[in-house]
């Protein structure tokens, strides 16, 4: 029972953190698969998604995939699945040159005060002018934040912070009243100008 209750309360501490995590706007790591090694990098384009570069090597093929990806938030900013597609280019060994098609679906965190992002996805791939028609691999990416994306922190459950709300809203109303209060003194000065006008002629 008192495992279970630090795991619940280590459990809720780490999602805290990740709901008030920074998303990224670029990031680089490695991806580990069950039979091959590469690079992968990230790079935002849109609010929620991004473009994906893979570079993989196994025992007999090295390959290139280029990849679009849509995030959906499940907790804040730090926890989100994806889905996306995209294409490849490789060569295998004894058969030669091969390309095709890739779909993906995962599973992203940002980890707690670390510049880390880990993810979990399976990919399948459909090939050309290759020995199998397709394939189905499992990876996890594991990936340094290089350029970070700063955003107003939300709390869990996405409950905005209310005093700062208060103190934005109350700054635009003085700066409106500033504003009015500046239009007034315009025509104020231009009304002056204009009796000043009129009493000359007079005289």
């Amino acid at each position: 029972m008192n495992k279970f209750c630090l795991a619940l309360l280590f459990l809720l501490f780490i999602l805290n953190f990740s709901a008030n995590a920074q998303k990224y706007k670029t990031t680089l790591g490695v991806r580990i698969g069950r039979n091959d090694f590469g690079i992968t990098g990230q790079q935002k384009i849109y609010k929620q998604t991004t473009l994906e570069a893979i570079g993989l090597v196994s025992g007999r093929e090295v390959s290139a995939t280029g990849l679009v990806e849509q995030h959906f938030p499940v907790l804040g900013q730090g926890f989100n699945v994806y889905l996306g597609a995209g294409a490849h280019i490789g060569h295998l060994k004894d058969h030669g040159g091969f390309y095709g098609g890739d779909l993906l679906g995962g599973a992203e965190l940002k980890l707690p005060i670390v510049p880390i992002v880990l993810s979990l996805d399976l990919k399948p791939a459909f090939h050309v002018n290759h020995e199998e028609w397709g394939t189905v691999n499992g990876a996890l990416s594991i990936r340094y934040i290089l350029i970070k994306e700063k955003k107003e922190k939300k709390k869990l459950f996405g409950i905005f912070n209310r005093k700062e709300d208060n103190r934005r809203n109350r700054k635009r109303r003085k700066d409106k009243d500033e504003n009015s209060r500046g239009w007034f003194r315009k025509k104020d000065k231009e009304e002056e100008k204009s009796g000043g006008w009129f009493k000359r002629f007079k005289d």
